[in-house]
């Protein structure tokens, strides 16, 4: 083989070597490309899941809260009742012990 012949052939197989790692560099990037696509949907699919599960979690602590908050005002009305019937109690026992009074003080 001459030296020509020699240095065609290196040429060639220094061709082939850069042809090869090209290669291998395309398919590393198509496969990190479609890596960083899934994970960019993996992230956009866990952010909706988690805002979805957010809105649940604010919708049930609202009718929670709405929930004590009738139980409470029930309560405070149930006890209001009570406390005006006692109040009429009172004040209709104290008008008839005046009455009584008045009625007396006239004999």
């Amino acid at each position: 083989m001459s030296t020509t012949e020699k240095y065609v052939h290196s040429l060639k197989q220094i061709k082939e070597a850069e042809e090869k790692a090209q290669r291998e560099i395309d398919e590393q990037k198509k496969k990190v490309s479609e890596e960083f696509k899934n994970f960019a949907a993996s992230v956009d699919k866990t952010i909706s899941t988690a805002k979805i599960e957010g809105e649940k979690l604010l919708e049930t602590s609202i009718e929670q809260a709405r929930k004590k908050a009738n139980v409470e005002t029930e309560k405070i009305i149930e006890d209001a009742k009570n406390k005006s019937k006692t109040i009429s109690t009172r004040i209709d026992a104290q008008t008839v012990h005046e009455i009584i009074d008045i009625l007396l003080r006239e004999v």
